[in-house]
């Protein structure tokens, strides 16, 4: 995967943010809020990085496409990543998305025939 998409997810509506236990020494478990003594983490949204797959931009805009409107994000940037990092704004900005206008090719950005990097 060389493709990134990073995005915000908000609360639902009707929550006013997202709570969820933060346990240093138990990292990587899931456990419910009412079983826990850990402090509780409260955020209005969350913010995402996820691998796209993809051979080309195009590829991976359709691929990314996907997953924002099946979240409820309304805007996401993808980045062009080979070092496979999880942080965030690593890579090259290929191109932004906003719900409503589509995607807006970063400036540099390779013209959609020649779009495999």
């Amino acid at each position: 995967m060389t493709y990134f998409l990073e995005y915000t997810v908000p609360a639902a509506p009707g929550d006013d943010e997202f709570e969820f236990p933060h346990d240093e020494i138990n990292s990587g478990e899931t456990v419910p809020l009412t079983q826990t003594n850990a402090e509780v983490v409260h955020t209005p949204d969350l913010p995402a990085r996820t691998g796209i797959i993809g051979a080309t931009v195009p590829e991976a805009k359709l691929e990314a496409e996907q997953l924002i409107t099946h979240s409820r994000a309304s805007a996401a940037s993808l980045y062009f990543d080979p070092s496979n990092s999880l942080q965030t704004g690593v890579g090259t900005l290929v191109s932004t998305f906003t719900e409503g206008e589509g995607w807006q090719d970063a400036p540099g950005a390779p013209e959609p025939q020649d779009a495999t990097f």
